[in-house]
């Protein structure tokens, strides 16, 4: 197998682990009610980013940002980062730098972020808090969502200020170790 033929299975594996998580995790346990519409729709763009330099990583989130814009047909976009953010605060780091770069380049109000990492840790909370797997995926990945269509979907949705809420107690009740499971469930070929 050559080297590009390598890389090409490495993200394959990627976004197969990823949908696999939105499936059986995020769908499943409808912690994002809006998810199910998508995935049946199959408008979910993954994309497995190999760059490990911020640069390169938000040259390739803005790309998304204009692919986005030309196909509408395309709800949105999970970019997938197995390399280089393993750890929790530079990939916070990132998602700083990743807003801030929307905001500079006129994406701001038309797209935003949702953040996602495999050692998620809300601020202020213990890292052991079951809580945390509400934003803990199989490898750190970025979420670019269309504004528009997060508004018209928060509008007809009673009271979307207790999704959070309501996630998190589902969460704790379930327990990390059920998350784990879960997560590694995701990622067995």
């Amino acid at each position: 197998m050559s080297e590009q033929e390598q890389m090409q299975s490495e993200q394959a594996q990627y976004i197969e682990h990823t949908a696999n998580w939105v499936k059986q995790v995020i769908m499943k346990y409808n912690l994002c009610p809006f998810a199910r519409r998508e995935v049946e729709r199959a408008s979910i763009r993954y994309v497995a980013v190999e760059e490990h330099k911020p640069k390169a990583v938000l040259q390739a989130l803005l790309a998304e940002c204009v692919l986005l814009d030309e196909q509408p047909e395309v709800e949105t976009t999970l970019v997938i980062l197995p390399r280089g953010f393993e750890g929790f605060y530079a990939y916070l780091d990132l998602v700083d730098m990743a807003n801030d770069a929307l905001f500079e380049q006129g994406f701001e109000g038309k797209y935003q972020l949702a953040s996602f990492h495999p050692d998620y840790c809300f601020d202020g909370e213990p890292q052991d808090d079951a809580a945390n797997y509400t934003n803990r995926s199989p490898y750190p990945t970025l979420h670019l969502i269309r504004e528009a269509s997060m508004e018209q979907a928060l509008a007809g949705y009673d009271d979307p200020e207790s999704i959070p809420e309501r996630n998190i107690r589902f969460a704790r009740r379930k327990g990390s170790d059920f998350f784990v499971k879960l997560l590694a469930q995701c990622t067995k070929p």
